[in-house]
Order: C-alpha cells, then sequence, then structure tokens
C-alpha cells in the first residue's frame, strides 16, 4: 500500500542515501510529492520522490530549476530507497500506477538516478529502459 507523505513527517528523509542533502520541503511542496510503501500499513518499508516536469531532467540543477508545475507531463523518480528486500520495486510500479490513474496529464515516467551499477540494475530489473547517461547522472524510462 502506497500514501503520500504530510510536510510534517520531513522525519522520513533522514534515511535517503541518494540525495539527503535535498530538503524536506522541497520533497513534499507542489509539484513534489514523496511517497511510502508499507506492507503492514504502519512501518515504512520503501520511500520515492517525485517531482512534475516539463522536459527529462539531465541533472539536479533541472530538477530544482525547471518550470515544475503540477501539471506538467513528465513524472520524475528522482530518489527511491527501500529498508526491505522487494520494497523499491513495489513502490516503484505502485507509484507509477497510482499516478496513471490519479494524473492522466503525466506521459512519461523518468528517473534522475545516479551512474552507479546499483541503481542500473535495478532500474533495468524493473522493467525501465535507459534513455540518456551523462557524467553524473543517467535516465531510465519506465513504459
Amino acid at each position: 500500500m502506497i500514501r503520500k507523505i504530510l510536510p510534517e513527517e520531513e522525519h522520513v528523509f533522514g534515511g535517503d542515501p541518494v540525495r539527503p542533502h535535498i530538503p524536506a520541503f522541497f520533497r513534499v511542496t507542489e509539484p513534489n510529492e514523496t511517497y511510502v510503501y508499507t506492507y503492514d500499513g504502519e512501518s515504512i518499508d520503501a520511500v520515492v520522490c517525485v517531482s512534475y516536469l516539463p522536459e527529462v531532467p539531465k541533472n539536479e540543477y533541472d530538477l530544482h530549476e525547471s518550470c515544475c508545475t503540477i501539471d506538467a507531463p513528465i513524472a520524475t523518480f528522482y530518489t527511491v530507497w527501500s529498508y526491505t528486500k522487494g520494497a523499491g520495486t513495489k513502490i516503484i510500479l505502485s507509484v507509477k500506477e497510482h499516478i496513471e490513474k490519479t494524473k492522466p496529464h503525466v506521459n512519461r515516467f523518468i528517473t534522475l538516478s545516479p551512474c552507479t551499477e546499483m541503481a542500473t540494475r535495478f532500474h533495468l530489473k524493473n522493467g525501465a529502459e535507459l534513455l540518456n547517461k551523462y557524467e553524473d547522472y543517467q535516465n531510465f524510462e519506465y513504459k
């Protein structure tokens, strides 16, 4: 089960191994959203942060400076982490499905991922395709 994080729940961001430097207010202020996945309805098993952008981001600067709006067509997953085996996959696929149902204007699902073997394996294993690769970041697309 997924649910959206509220501003007063910013403590969940302390476990972000990918982008711990991104402030909590950015993660929960529209057009950005953060979701948690929970197996039991209480504990947090995985977290994903999403930003809605008009273009595919090449780096974190694009993430912060792009003309973000809640009605932008690209949902960008810019950080994901899990505490339970398999929960990272569950949250990515569940949030994608949720956005497809609740935001029909979103027509692309992109990541802004670090150029690590772990990130590459994770997204390819979950059915994403490598879209772009830059010096420090890479984009995968979930169809």
